[in-house]
């Protein structure tokens, strides 16, 4: 089943000419089938390229999904053009009486500063506490997922000596979980952060389950059943150019960067970058959708309600 898009969204050509079955938001009104409702609250400079990235991973399931794309109700962005947010963005404020299946929280680049330092904190924490009430499943990505764990639980983040930045293996600690179906027990995933969660501050709560972690690059996903919250710290989500997209950027203002742990090929930055960890992020993305499938209410009036999940 394809993911339900507006026919004039640049993902939609995007997705379509790489073979992910998307259908117009026209089209889809006129089947009689209850799709998966997910929000996409989108804190990304790049609003455009992290929209392809995550509707390309939750629009490769069988069921049909219908993506909302959410912002900040006051921050304005610098970098994607007013009319696309006008066009194709509802600020929260217009959405919070609305119930959805799944939320994606992104990251965003502002892990440097402490949370109550950030220009939209405030409205970002009444977020959180509305997906107790008006979200059956919330997945919280890099930033967004350590947001969410320092809201719900107090678990800090730390900052770097240096930024985590490459391809990192990871072992799959819970092989049980339906949200790893079909992983592998070892895997590369890509890292980009200068800053980590710390594992020995995360099993100081029991009812935190790690179900991805990394020698090198610490925890990267972890499993919230209070919450019916995901949160992973690294990115499955990046296209096969994304870390060369930052590479090259730092390289170019003069930053000191170091080249990015087994990404490109003998680690030579003139070689073009292989994805290896493509399928993994579709299993990831896919079971998750699939567990949203199996454990929603049907009626999304009763989402959030007392004994959801």
């Amino acid at each position: 089943m394809p993911i339900t898009l507006p026919s004039d969204l640049p993902a939609y050509e995007v997705l379509n000419r790489e073979g992910v079955m998307v259908m117009s938001d026209i089209r889809a009104a006129k089947q009689d089938i209850r799709p998966m409702k997910i929000g996409l609250l989108n804190l990304m400079p790049k609003k455009i390229q992290t929209e392809i990235q995550f509707a390309r991973l939750v629009g490769a399931t069988p069921l049909q999904i219908d993506l909302h794309l959410i912002r900040m109700t006051e921050h304005q962005t610098r970098n994607t053009a007013a009319e696309h947010m006008e066009t194709f963005y509802r600020p929260f404020e217009e959405i919070r009486d609305e119930k959805f299946d799944g939320l994606i929280i992104t990251g965003a680049p502002i892990e440097h500063l402490p949370y109550d330092e950030v220009t939209y904190w405030n409205e970002l924490r009444e977020v959180m506490d509305w997906t107790q009430t008006n979200v059956h499943s919330t997945f919280g990505v890099c930033w967004g997922g350590m947001a969410m764990l320092w809201h719900f639980w107090g678990v800090e983040k730390h900052l770097l000596d240096a930024k985590a930045f490459g391809c990192f293996l990871h072992r799959n600690m819970t092989p049980a979980s339906p949200y790893l179906r079909g992983f592998s027990d070892m895997f590369l995933v890509p890292v980009s952060r200068w800053t980590e969660i710390r594992q020995d501050e995360i099993d100081a709560h029991p009812e935190l389950i790690t179900l991805l972690a990394s020698d090198e690059a610490g925890p990267c996903l972890v499993q919230d059943p209070r919450h019916r919250a995901l949160y992973i710290f690294n990115h499955l989500e990046y296209d096969s150019g994304t870390l060369k997209e930052e590479y090259d950027r730092d390289v170019a203002a003069g930053g000191e960067i170091t080249v990015p742990v087994n990404y490109y090929p003998d680690d030579d930055p003139r070689k073009t970058p292989t994805n290896r960890w493509r399928s993994h992020a579709h299993l990831l993305y896919g079971n998750w959708i699939n567990e949203i499938y199996q454990t929603t209410p049907f009626d999304q009036s009763e989402i959030g309600a007392v004994g959801d999940g």
